[in-house]
């Protein structure tokens, strides 16, 4: 007995119960035997009547996917308990599958002694429910352990759409020619080998345009071109390639983004194929993507503002199939970058050509690519710098060009910002010149509100334009940043610590009443992350906008450890997808404005214990960034 009770204290958590509490447990303990392959548990399937603390011997644990395939292996070994999870947050169902490797000896105690221990011991039941919370800020994890309806289907179509690499697509192989190369040899080329898309060469032999069957026909045939001139007069640009390790669904984004039809497929900095947005829909034909299409060609501000409304419907259900919030957000900013790209379009044939190159970029989160359902314009016009002569002309231009595309924007339902932070704001519709003195000031009064301003048009995004006019400034920035900064990072930081997790000393969520209802702004449980990350996107100069694409990058820098960025990252989605779920809800089946409010009332033990954990990690990466900024740890 005694060996039992040496065994248990030198365990987690078991080491954390007083020693006469051990010496009664031994002797509820039962020593069970397997044989190696053995099925001991079989996935919400199995009900456990208890725990197994394990003596000798090895479990593998494992979810089955709709294929039978094993994911998210793991592997316990000596002094791991098995099936406190279960007993306590999932009605004694295992969680996964379990399978004895080898000879393997446990001990059993039975689940009313266990659950009589977490009753009496606080610190050995948090130890149960902590695991599981860090557990579940893995967007797999999740995906399994929920099971959606119709799980084959849709987690099928899900892996189809959002786990498909490129190199499983089979493109087709490049065809090209001179830039010298007559139009009519280079048509019968494309007839020759059944291609659409033919491109061009330079003297070098690099790939520098392409024609297509479209191109002929609105080039050459349109206008009524001779068709022994050479094909580079005619070819379309730039070249959009992607790398074959690609997903996908990034290479669909892509391909509506830049408004390009054709992708060229890069393999070790070499292009090895093509392919066209008709191969990639074909295949995904089932996809919520091909809703982008649909939004695309819609004819009127009407069309559009219906597509606009629909966007919760077809995201949430997107949600429900298991996709990861990180994808949900860029399909809603790549709708609204293509409502904004239409009404551009269209205001431009209203008012006529602009008298000058522009960017139009927008801010914000829509700017990192992380709009939500309650979401408002953030925008701003960036127009070449012109002779004196016509400044008034160019902006005069602008300013009417912008409040037109706002006013058009909010009558399909993307609102006006209250803050002002729009195109249409005189404040912010301005020549480049104009703009790059506005960063300067930024950086140089390091004001509260002025780096309010500079954290905010730091998250810029090009969406239509001359895209130079967006690289001129980024490597503005660039050459500033390597300046010494230290008064704007500090102040940077100051205000990323303005919001703290809402987690009180005791571990308990913090709330206030909204509605009658105990709730938190989840919002502002997230500002702490994206504030901190991109504190350090700027001190690295990381010109990534994406508040993952920021982590990712620092993670390869090595600024954050591997642990940190996975930590930060699995804590920043899952966030976010509560906040999607729960705003898709409040417009779907509530018939309700959304708005950022979690009722703690509404959320199972699961994601409470999980947002325990997630606010720890926020606190921890807090307290980092006032040693790294502050110089201070309080």
């Amino acid at each position: 007995m005694n060996e039992r009770v040496q065994y248990l204290q030198s365990i987690v958590p078991f080491n954390q119960l007083p020693v006469d509490v051990l010496q009664g447990l031994a002797e509820q303990l039962q020593e069970v035997s397997y044989k190696k392959d053995t099925v001991i548990y079989q996935q919400e399937s199995t009900k456990l009547k208890g725990v197994d603390i394990i003596v000798k011997g090895e479990y593998e644990s494992f979810f089955y996917d709709s294929t039978q395939n094993k994911r998210l292996i793991e592997h316990h070994t000596e002094g791991f308990c098995f099936g406190g999870v279960s007993i306590l947050l999932n009605r004694r169902q295992s969680m996964r599958t379990v399978i004895a490797k080898k000879g393997t000896l446990v001990y059993f105690l039975h689940r009313k002694d266990f659950r009589a221990l977490c009753k009496a011991y606080e610190d050995f039941f948090l130890y149960f429910t902590a695991e599981f919370g860090k557990r579940m800020q893995n967007e797999e994890f999740v995906h399994f352990f929920k099971r959606p309806a119709a799980f084959e289907e849709s987690y099928m179509a899900a892996d189809q759409v959002y786990s498909r690499r490129i190199e499983s697509v089979e493109y087709r192989p490049i065809v090209q020619c001179t830039e010298n190369t007559p139009i009519y040899k280079a048509a019968a080329s494309m007839a020759a080998n059944k291609v659409s898309c033919l491109f061009v060469t330079d003297e070098q032999k690099q790939i520098k345009g392409y024609v297509t069957d479209i191109t002929l026909r609105d080039k050459v045939i349109a206008q009524q071109r001779n068709a022994a001139d050479p094909v580079g007069e005619v070819m379309d640009n730039p070249i959009v390639s992607i790398d074959i390790e690609a997903y996908v669904y990034e290479a669909i984004l892509m391909m509506f983004s830049t408004k390009t039809r054709y992708l060229l497929v890069e393999k070790s900095g070499e292009y090895v194929g093509f392919l066209s947005r008709n191969k990639l829909l074909s295949e995904q034909a089932q996809s919520p993507l091909v809703f982008i299409q649909s939004v695309k060609s819609a004819m009127s501000d009407d069309e559009l503002k219906r597509k606009w409304d629909s966007v919760p419907h077809f995201v949430n259900q997107l949600l429900e199939r298991g996709v990861n919030a990180q994808i949900a957000n860029q399909v809603i900013s790549t709708i609204a970058d293509t409502i904004a790209q239409k009404v551009i379009e269209n205001v431009i044939e209203s008012v006529g050509e602009p008298p000058a190159k522009f960017v139009f970029m927008v801010l914000g989160s829509e700017g990192r690519k992380e709009q939500t359902f309650k979401t408002d314009q953030d925008n701003a016009i960036i127009y070449e710098d012109k002779a004196n002569e016509h400044r008034e002309e160019v902006r005069a231009y602008f300013l009417e060009f912008a409040e037109q595309v706002s006013g058009r924007l909010n009558a399909i339902g993307i609102a006006y910002c209250t803050g002002g932070f729009m195109a249409q704001n005189p404040k912010w519709t301005h020549s480049l010149s104009h703009w790059k003195r506005n960063y300067l000031n930024w950086m140089a009064e390091s004001l509260p509100e002025t780096v309010i301003n500079f954290s905010t048009f730091f998250d810029c995004r090009f969406v239509y334009g001359d895209a130079g006019i967006m690289d001129e400034l980024h490597a503005f920035l660039n050459g500033e940043l390597q300046k010494p900064m230290d008064k704007l990072f500090h102040n940077m930081a100051v205000n990323a610590l303005q919001y703290e997790p809402p987690l009180t000393f005791f571990n308990t969520i913090r709330t206030f009443t909204k509605n009658k209802r105990e709730v938190f702004d989840i919002k502002k449980a997230m500002t702490p992350i994206v504030d901190l990350v991109r504190v350090y996107a700027l001190k690295h100069r990381v010109f990534e906008v994406n508040t993952g694409e920021r982590m990712k990058a620092l993670r390869q820098l090595e600024v954050f450890s591997e642990t940190a960025y996975h930590e930060l990252s699995q804590s920043y989605y899952f966030l976010m997808s509560m906040r999607l779920k729960k705003q898709a809800t409040q417009i779907i089946y509530d018939k309700s404005a959304p708005d950022n409010y979690i009722d703690l009332s509404g959320l199972t033990k699961i994601e409470r214990v999980t947002l325990k954990e997630i606010f720890k990690v926020i606190g921890n990466f807090q307290s980092k960034i006032k040693m790294d900024f502050t110089n201070s740890i309080l």
